[in-house]
Parts: structure tokens; C-alpha cells; sequence
């Protein structure tokens, strides 16, 4: 399993950033790899552009958030992926990445089925019914079979609410 965090620049700063937590706590490890790329509009890394031919990578994003022309993937289950990109970002900041990104439009989507309302209150505008970067990247885990990273991020992002201003 492998998850890009494509990050918005404006989110490296910021002390609510759950991104960071996530690279923190899972980083990379035997079973699974994190890294981030930061998003530049005008110039996509040349590593993501490669990645994202591959077969079985996928967006995670909502499809609520998606205008459809027609030509968009379709989407896919979390089982039938090896590698999920994320768009680390306030949902202000997802919504602009993905609308200035062509290149994401064509990436399969996963949406998560998540029975519990996000925790993240960190932020002003949160979407009903979505989840911030380490609650998304926890449920990715646990539906991987890789329970003990997801608990381990769990408790850290329990701390991270619990110390955060």
C-alpha cells in the first residue's frame, strides 16, 4: 500500500495540519509508505505524473465534490487499490487542487463509507460527512488489514485533538 499526500503549500504551516501527524506516526514503515508532494499548479511533479499511470492508484476524494462531464473514471472499491493520493488541504484548498488538476480527473475515485462523523473540529468549514487527512488515512488502514499502524494513528490523532489550540 502506498498513499501520496498531494499538499497544498498553505498546509506545511499550519499547526492543524493532520498530514504531518500522519507522516509522523506511519511515516514508512515495512507494511506501507507515506510521502507527500507538494502541489504546484503550473509545474505537477514528474514522480506523481508517472505514478498516476499506474494500474490500481486511485483518488480519494468525494464524488460530491465532483462536477461530471462523462469522461471521469469511475469509481473503485479500497480493496481494489495498492496506491490512494489524498488531497491535503483545507476542503476550500481540495476543491481548487482538483478543479486546476486535469490530471486527477482521471484517476479512478475512492469514496470512504465511514459510519462515524469526523472528530476534526480543528477548522472552521468542515464538510458533513468527510473526514480530515489522518482520519482518512486510519480508515485506509484498517480496511488494509494493517490494524496496528491504524490504531497507532488513532491515538496519536486522540493527543493531536486533545493538544491542539
Amino acid at each position: 500500500m502506498q498513499v501520496v499526500l498531494l499538499t497544498h503549500e498553505r498546509e506545511l504551516d499550519r499547526p492543524t495540519n493532520t498530514g504531518r501527524l500522519v507522516l509522523e506516526v506511519v511515516g514508512e514503515s515495512v507494511s506501507n509508505r507515506v510521502r507527500r508532494v507538494l502541489w504546484r499548479r503550473k509545474e505537477p511533479d514528474d514522480s506523481l505524473l508517472a505514478l498516476l499511470k499506474r494500474p490500481r492508484t486511485a483518488l480519494l476524494y468525494p464524488a460530491s465534490e465532483v462536477q461530471c462531464d462523462g469522461r471521469e473514471a469511475g469509481p473503485l472499491r479500497i480493496a481494489e487499490c495498492d496506491t490512494y493520493i489524498l488531497l491535503d488541504g483545507t476542503w476550500q484548498e481540495a476543491r481548487k487542487m482538483y478543479n486546476r488538476s486535469p490530471y486527477l480527473h482521471k484517476l479512478p475515485r475512492i469514496e470512504l463509507d465511514t459510519p462515524k462523523p469526523s472528530r476534526f473540529t480543528l477548522r472552521r468549514n468542515q464538510r458533513e460527512g468527510c473526514l480530515c487527512t489522518a482520519e482518512c488515512i486510519a480508515h485506509l488502514l484498517q480496511a488494509k488489514g494493517l490494524h496496528g499502524a491504524a490504531r497507532r494513528l488513532e491515538t496519536a490523532f486522540d493527543r493531536f485533538l486533545l493538544e491542539s489550540p
